[in-house]
């Protein structure tokens, strides 16, 4: 039986030989008790790269978001961030449930921010207001359809945030996509941030995991927080190997993936009854609408599984598809054909909308 092509997320890939190899041969030690030789391998190559003191290893971009968030604002205290960021829409208010924050959304233009919406917003030193602390981004933006956080305007937030007395944190589980579509260094976007989280297990295609990275006294503090949330880990270079060897081999090839993402946006614009969210792929995901007279997302969603093309309905009329490591060029071939005759099928009628039960 073909196997369908799988764009529903870049956290559906799996571990090729070489990585099982490296997983099988790691090297392991009590990470809690001492070190992972592994882990410590891993921590300090992410550090460099990002250009840290430090770095320290988490099971998921949730739990490195969240013990970010910890590290800079105390109970009761407010962080600004983008309106669709992952932090609030998909980490189920971990912020308020674990730590007590307070989120101030802004909404941005596809998920980027400029610093001019945040000029404004920090609280007066008064007894009847939360105290402003933090500010984060999200780079590349989910919910933005991959979109790139502009680089002058990163360090346009970044330097207004430091002048007023704030940290900032970057949410940059894609960071990697970043770095590729724009050709600046991992370590230049880190610069500006007092922290930065980056996820090894979307288009760099490890099984599990996430690091944070931070000066060496935040990330010791953040060993704390970790094993509060649950998150200290023994031999765990059984899974740092695999998010070693991504970061080691799987960086370079995100590019293809982005040429891939280009392909299928290409398709929709040919597409009746689709458009596309944002002017174009900026990296590895695309987001269209679906006319509600075609059908609705999650119908649209249902035709397309027919055909052997999983996407993921994401609203009641937007679609989102992400390559990644695992759907090759010929399979880009196949989408992009499904996704055209299954709108034009709908279209014409010779196709019937099948809803996947999605819920938002």
């Amino acid at each position: 039986m073909t196997r369908s092509i799988d764009l529903r997320s870049d956290t559906v890939t799996r571990p090729g030989q070489a990585m099982r190899q490296a997983i099988m041969d790691a090297e392991v030690g009590d990470d809690t008790i001492d070190v992972d030789p592994t882990v410590q391998q891993l921590e300090q190559l992410v550090a460099e790269l990002l250009g840290k003191e430090a770095a320290i290893f988490m099971p998921s971009g949730t739990m490195t978001n969240q013990v970010a968030l910890r590290l800079h604002c105390r109970p009761g205290e407010e962080f600004l961030c983008e309106a669709e960021c992952h932090i609030v829409n998909y980490e189920q208010g971990g912020y308020a449930q674990l730590s007590g924050l307070v989120p101030r959304t802004v909404t941005g233009d596809n998920g980027v921010l400029r610093q001019q919406q945040l000029a404004g917003l920090i609280r007066p030193e008064n007894e009847h207001f939360t105290r402003t602390r933090l500010v984060c981004l999200e780079n590349t933006h989910n919910r933005g359809g991959g979109s790139v956080q502009p680089w002058e305007t990163v360090v346009e937030i970044c330097d207004w945030a430091h002048e007023q007395g704030l940290r900032t944190h970057l949410d940059g589980a894609r960071l990697f996509n970043a770095v590729t579509a724009t050709g600046i260094p991992a370590d230049q976007w880190g610069e500006h941030f007092d922290t930065v989280s980056i996820c090894f297990s979307k288009g760099l295609g490890a099984p599990v995991g996430s690091a944070l990275v931070g000066s060496d006294a935040l990330i010791r503090e953040a060993r704390r927080h970790r094993k509060l949330f649950g998150g200290g880990m023994r031999q765990a270079g059984v899974i740092a190997a695999g998010a070693l060897y991504a970061l080691q081999h799987n960086r370079e090839r995100l590019l293809e993936d982005h040429q891939h993402a280009q392909l299928l946006a290409e398709a929709v614009h040919e597409a009746d009854g689709l458009e596309l969210v944002g002017d174009r792929a900026e990296t590895n995901m695309v987001i269209f609408q679906v006319d509600p007279q075609l059908a609705t997302a999650a119908e649209f969603v249902g035709v397309l599984a027919e055909n052997g093309v999983q996407m993921l309905a994401i609203a009641a009329d937007r679609v989102r598809a992400v390559t990644h490591l695992d759907v090759h060029a010929e399979q880009i071939d196949s989408a992009t054909g499904v996704i055209v005759t299954s709108a034009q099928n709908l279209a014409d009628g010779s196709q019937s909308p099948v809803n996947d039960g999605a819920q938002y």
